[in-house]
């Protein structure tokens, strides 16, 4: 007996493949079966070309007529930069199509679903709809809400610091935990944070000891444009992309140089507006975004609402009443008006703990 399940699961595992390298598209997994073989199997490979239905499909040539496609996507119905896929499923004979979800875009939303059952192919869908969701949560909020999905990284003592009180924070949390947090920065098609970041620690933030892998872009919330352009970005700008949010009107000619990209955003009640900040990056097809402080933009999303998912990595160490807290003023007036998260997952990560929160 076909086990519908397993073959969808398997399509999930190799559309995660594609977090972080190919927006704006969704990440997709395809995989294709024919007399309970798996005849050809495929994922939305870097950039968004080809779509995972298409590798799956060139893989298994004649194989794929009569064959049931798993797909975690409904297959597109418009014509873009290539034809349609659920044209490519029609053409190339596949009897069924199982689909984990309806893809919100508008340029699709059912019309896949439509022209494969047209085409007479039966198409069942809905499984594992919840891990498909779960998967392309930024391209979803993308698509339905125009921002993207927003993951808050914060790196902690057990009392909640991130630095001594003369700003000494390398290295809190240890060597696994840092490379938990650059295998996070590739599966995210941005990793954003806020100047006082950039001017502490003149940092990187490109996904470092991984082998060849696609960088995400880099982004510096800085509304006066008041970072080094001679520091590691600036340096950088040329071949890992930097982008700029900053108010109107902020010099940003030293920046220009390098080759990093300014986008201005809109100012509200003296601070720059994030969701309108957000919702630039979104425009310029970015799903998914890494955040990695500091304390007053990790404060500020918070407040805003805008953060999706908290992970914190605690390591085992007390700084005390000295130390920099991990998230700056939220200005609440009683406790009822904090924001209450819920825990998805817990792990050891060498000597630190790794949790999973996600505001519902």
């Amino acid at each position: 007996m076909t086990d519908h399940h397993a073959h969808m699961r398997h399509a999930l595992q190799l559309a995660m493949r594609g977090l972080g390298r190919v927006w704006p598209n969704p990440a997709v997994g395809c995989v294709l079966v024919r007399d309970g073989r798996i005849v050809g199997r495929g994922w939305t490979q870097t950039g968004g070309r080809p779509h995972a239905e298409r590798m799956a499909l060139d893989q298994a040539g004649a194989l794929a007529r009569g064959a049931t496609a798993y797909v975690t996507l409904e297959p597109c119905a418009h014509h873009g930069k290539t034809p349609p896929c659920a044209e490519g499923l029609i053409a190339a004979g596949v009897a069924h199509v199982f689909s984990a979800l309806t893809d919100p875009d508008p340029r699709v939303a059912g019309k896949g679903h439509a022209m494969l059952r047209a085409a007479g192919i039966t198409v069942n869908e809905g499984l594992c709809a919840e891990e498909a969701r779960v998967l392309n949560r930024g391209f979803f909020k993308r698509v339905t809400q125009g921002l993207p999905l927003v993951t808050l990284k914060l790196a902690t003592t057990l009392d909640g610091k991130i630095a001594t009180g003369r700003g000494e924070s390398r290295w809190i949390t240890g060597a696994s935990a840092r490379r938990a947090v650059h295998l996070m920065r590739m599966t995210h098609d941005a990793v954003m944070v806020g100047s006082g970041t950039v001017l502490a620690d003149d940092p990187d933030l490109t996904v470092r000891d991984m082998g060849p892998v696609h960088q995400p872009v880099r982004v510096v919330v800085d509304s006066g444009l008041r970072s080094c352009p001679k520091g590691r970005l600036g340096q950088t700008a040329r071949a890992v992309p930097v982008w700029m949010l900053h108010a109107a009107g902020a010099d940003g000619h030293d920046w220009a140089a390098t080759g990093a990209e300014l986008l201005a955003v809109p100012m509200h009640l003296g601070h720059l507006d994030l969701r309108a900040g957000l919702a630039a990056l979104a425009a310029k097809g970015v799903t998914r975004v890494f955040c990695e402080g500091g304390a007053g933009l990790a404060g500020a999303l918070i407040g805003a609402g805008l953060v999706d998912d908290l992970v914190t990595f605690t390591a085992g160490a007390v700084i005390g009443a000295e130390g920099l807290p991990a998230v700056g003023p939220m200005r609440l007036a009683a406790l009822a008006d904090a924001p209450r998260l819920r825990l998805v997952s817990q792990r050891a990560v060498g000597g630190d703990v790794q949790s999973i929160w996600r505001f519902d």
